[in-house]
């Protein structure tokens, strides 16, 4: 089989290309922000791949998000149940910022003018009280019609329970006006919660044209230079899915682009016989930290788009990421009060570092590493893109050394500090929040930016190991072509959890399961060896939020309910510090999770050729030795080493200072560092003290 994989990054896309043969390509291409498919057709021309003979092509990208982040999504109308169209707006009555005085609510995507009610109300158990209008529901569908939308969101009260009448106007739809964008709720997400359902519903309705119309020509690019394979999209859950369901359900690959990593990270730390990970992705835009506990991925049930304050919640499974706006291309700024920023503003690809030479002016983290000597100015990118120095000295000097009084290189070593402290952050999040110690924890550093910071992270959070893996550039990219084809579904039913309940939830993890199953084959074209995991929804009676509690191989009977309920309070004892064995359980819902490999092959599959031509190891050659400041010692610069990653052996060992470079990534180590190459050619740091 031969595959090809297509991450879109804010300022590089990658691609990587592997077939049964063990050939395996990868190329690096500047993103084109005004039509992401043609920067992938520029990757695909350095790739140098025949289309004709590819069987799968994988793609992830920042499309959806960027269209809600930047409020660039489609024109959109809501239609509701009679008497609830503002609980959109209304939300949730908690207050995030409670001492903030300024503190607004999100801003709806939807305004009031164009949220609709129709006539018709289905009870929590599904059952009617009031039928459908169908006669009122034309003449709204005539009136949307009118406000020259471009995609509508149907979420009716309680159509999780039921979703005949939602089903019935999306119908109406089809047969008045078939060329408008619509979104049933159910279809989406089937779970209570009122607010938090129509909010996904919207999400989906409101970047669904947008991502349609880039499917549609990356789709029509690909045909047209003979890929009559199956394209694939990444999940925010870590998976993939169908182009077509892509189009159907576009909310589900917000986080399409970083998730691939998180995987990759888990996977490749779990060869090296360490499960506990913190996987650190730096690109030239954002940066995004993720948790690895006993080699899984944390997968949360949703998340707010644009922050917890002032985000629009998105209910469906995520890969726990929490991401910052530092980057290689994050611009550095003096604001008014005359303190030094960083980002969250990026250069992007376009006009992209001042260094690159095509046309940025204002001084970016990659200038301050260039300036620094961490990065060569003629080996970028393998050579294939050279640096201009004098370029990135005077942006620095005109935008942050003079306004500050500062000398070239305080600035940039001003930039770099200040950069790894927002960075710094985002780990914390995802370890000492929540409650985990990070010394505990190796770091996987990946994109082009990740070596070049990770040791400066590990030492200010105190960790021991650092694994670089190869290819760190296009590790997302890579981590694509083994992605699981995974979809998650949920249903909510809110019932005591007893043994008389035991078949009714049976019969709906049957249900979910049928669902699950159906969708595998739109994927893949069967779910024949497919993995399915059911979890109850548990919690004791009174409480508000439940535990994913699994249900054992055997299913949901008579016999397993007792260990069920046993697992629930060992688990929630586990979470809180204590259980209640004697209080009454209830069920609000189910879910299942289906997972099928596509690939024969993993990420850390032939990662090993190297060990067949050691035959004793010997100490490493340094290609060069150029000047460095060195972190740590007052900025001292020093004649430091530089080593080529490709002629690295399993078993060398290189002693800090010293910069490991490759085509796509540098890495940097200070005195008191150790590196050891491993026999996957991973790069294993034994982090040094603090600086």
């Amino acid at each position: 089989m031969r595959r090809i994989a297509a991450d879109i990054g804010g300022t590089f896309t990658d691609l990587t290309f592997e077939d049964d043969g063990g050939d395996f390509r990868t190329a690096k291409t500047l993103t084109t922000p005004h039509d992401h498919a043609t920067g992938i057709m520029n990757g695909l021309d350095k790739l140098g791949v025949d289309l004709r003979g590819v069987d799968v092509f994988v793609h992830g990208s920042t499309i959806a998000i960027n269209a809600v982040l930047q409020r660039a999504g489609s024109k959109t109308a809501l239609v509701t149940t009679q008497g609830f169209r503002d609980v959109y707006e209304i939300g949730r009555g908690n207050r995030s910022e409670p001492y903030n005085i300024y503190f607004e609510k999100p801003v709806p995507l939807v305004p009031r003018k164009l949220r609709f009610e129709v006539p018709e109300r289905m009870l929590a158990d599904g059952s009617v009280r009031t039928e459908l209008n169908e006669g009122a529901v034309r003449s709204l569908i005539e009136e949307i019609r009118r406000t020259d939308v471009e995609a509508v969101a149907v979420s009716l009260l309680h159509a999780y329970a039921n979703p005949a009448h939602e089903l019935r106007i999306g119908e109406l739809f089809e047969e008045l006006w078939p060329e408008v964008y619509v979104t049933l709720s159910h279809a989406v997400l089937r779970e209570y919660r009122e607010y938090e359902r129509t909010s996904t519903t919207v999400l989906n309705a409101y970047v669904g044209p947008v991502v349609s119309r880039y499917l549609d020509s990356l789709e029509s690019k690909l045909t047209a230079r003979g890929f009559h394979g199956r394209l694939l999209i990444m999940q925010s859950n870590g998976g993939i899915m169908s182009v077509n369901l892509a189009r159907a359900n576009p909310v589900r690959m917000m986080e399409s682009g970083p998730v691939a990593g998180v995987s990759g990270a888990a996977a490749l730390a779990g060869n090296l016989g360490n499960g506990r990970v913190i996987s650190f992705d730096m690109g030239g835009t954002t940066a995004k930290s993720s948790l690895i506990l006993d080699g899984e991925v944390e997968i949360s049930g949703g998340y707010f788009i644009g922050g917890y304050s002032t985000g629009h919640p998105m209910s469906l499974p995520v890969v726990n990421i929490v991401e910052v706006g530092s980057g290689g291309g994050s611009i550095a700024w003096v604001d008014p009060a005359g303190a030094l920023k960083v980002g969250p503003m990026s250069a992007q690809a376009d006009p992209g570092p001042a260094c690159y030479g095509l046309g940025g002016e204002r001084p970016t983290v990659t200038d301050a590493n260039l300036v620094l000597g961490r990065l060569s100015a003629e080996r970028f990118l393998g050579g294939e893109m050279s640096l201009d120095r004098e370029a990135a000295e005077r942006a620095i000097m005109t935008h942050v050394a003079e306004p500050l009084g500062l000398g070239l290189i305080e600035a940039a070593r001003g930039i770099i500090t200040i950069v790894d402290a927002q960075m710094s952050l985002s780990l914390r999040a995802v370890s000492i929040e929540k409650g985990e110690d990070p010394r505990e924890f190796a770091l996987v550093p990946t994109g082009g930016a990740g070596p070049l910071h990770a040791i400066s992270l590990a030492k200010e959070l105190k960790i021991g190991t650092v694994i670089v893996p190869a290819l760190p550039g296009q590790f997302s990219a890579k981590g694509m072509l083994y992605s699981e084809a995974r979809h998650d579904l949920t249903r909510t039913r809110i019932t005591r959890f007893d043994e008389s309940a035991v078949a009714t939830l049976a019969e709906m993890l049957q249900s979910l399961e049928a669902d699950a199953r159906g969708r595998l084959n739109d994927d893949m074209g069967t779910s024949e060896g497919a993995v399915v995991k059911h979890y109850l929804e548990l919690r004791y009676l009174g409480q508000e939020f439940t535990i994913d509690v699994p249900v054992p191989a055997s299913g949901l009977n008579a016999q397993s309910w007792a260990s069920i309920r046993d697992e629930f309070d060992h688990l929630h004892e586990h979470l809180y510090g204590h259980k209640a064995p004697e209080e009454p359980v209830e069920a609000s819902g189910a879910r299942t999770v289906i997972t099928m490999r596509t690939s024969a092959s993993t990420m850390t599959d032939g990662l090993v050729a190297g060990n067949d031509r050691r035959v004793q190891v010997t100490a490493p050659t340094a290609v060069e030795r150029r000047p460095v400041v060195q972190f740590g010692i007052a900025g001292q610069v020093a004649q430091t080493p530089v080593f080529d990653r490709s002629s690295l052996e399993p078993g060398q060992i290189v002693e800090g200072p010293a910069i490991v470079q490759e085509a796509t990534s540098a890495l940097v180590i200070y005195g008191g560092d150790r590196l050891e190459v491993s026999p996957d050619l991973s790069l294993v740091v034994s982090v040094g003290s603090s600086l």
